[in-house]
């Protein structure tokens, strides 16, 4: 699978951006995926975000055999610690750089994702909670989300004031990243304004598949996200099974994921 480091100017951040793009073309001619290949009819690229968690940075879990199998592009973006949303300062519109500036590039240059049949996005953690926000904030370009552990914290941060924050971080970090605490429930910052505004506006949501250990930290926040969609009659595939809040888990459902998205 062939590895390639994309560098462009980011007017999202300010800055100059990276990005990794792996591509299946490059298969040895022994292998069973290239004979398979020379028997089917060709098959269009399809392109999956694989959204890193906090502390992270742009790097690929996702099995080789399945990017051969399905025909996957992956697309590993590098969110830094802005948990994937549009900040309050200039240069931290984190939420629109994947949106909209990275599929315009993809597009353009790659002619990937160029529809939401064909993107998927998925992370865990803090790219749990990216992959469920970005897919809610453009359904026109994303049609299938994979949450694995997703940092489902908007109602912790909602109730934060100045000067409290968390064992993660202070209250001026969740500020920046989510805006003003006391409105954020209402805002765009939150999936679940985001998924009622298209239950209100009549528009098709994005496929959902969520994930969570029943040893992490973080499973009552996922199962409460899980109320909210079946509270509002969303459909999506919700499933725990033993584990914490580590790549054992996220590596056995990260195949399930994949399997779910493209097979």
């Amino acid at each position: 699978m062939a590895n390639i480091t994309v560098r462009y100017f980011s007017g999202c951040l300010k800055r100059q951006n990276v990005f990794e793009l792996y591509l299946p073309n490059d298969v040895p001619n022994d292998s069973p995926w290239e004979k398979n290949r020379e028997q089917e009819p060709p098959r269009p690229m399809k392109t999956l975000f694989v959204l890193h968690g906090y502390t992270g940075s742009a790097w690929n879990w996702v099995p080789e055999h399945l990017c051969q199998k399905y025909n996957i592009a992956v697309v590993t973006p590098n969110g830094e610690n802005g948990f994937w949303l549009d900040g309050l300062s200039t240069g931290h519109q984190y939420c629109t750089m994947l949106g909209e500036e990275m599929i315009s590039y993809l597009r353009g240059t790659f002619g990937l994702a160029k529809s939401p049949e064909d993107t998927c996005v998925m992370g865990f953690s803090m790219g749990g909670f990216g992959a469920l926000h970005t897919g809610l904030a453009y359904p026109g370009v994303f049609g299938k989300i994979g949450a694995m552990s997703s940092a489902l914290i908007v109602h912790e941060v909602a109730g934060m004031t100045e000067g409290n924050g968390n064992g993660i971080a202070n209250y001026e970090y969740y500020r920046e990243c989510f805006g003003e605490p006391s409105k954020v429930l209402e805002s765009d910052s939150n999936p679940e304004t985001l998924a009622d505004r298209l239950l209100s506006e009549g528009k098709k949501l994005p496929e959902i598949y969520m994930c969570c250990g029943t040893e992490d930290f973080l499973l009552e926040n996922n199962r409460a996200f899980r109320r909210f969609l079946e509270s509002r009659n969303i459909p999506h595939e919700y499933h725990e099974s033993a584990g914490t809040h580590d790549m054992v888990f996220w590596n056995e459902y990260t195949e399930k994921i994949i399997d779910w998205m493209f097979g």
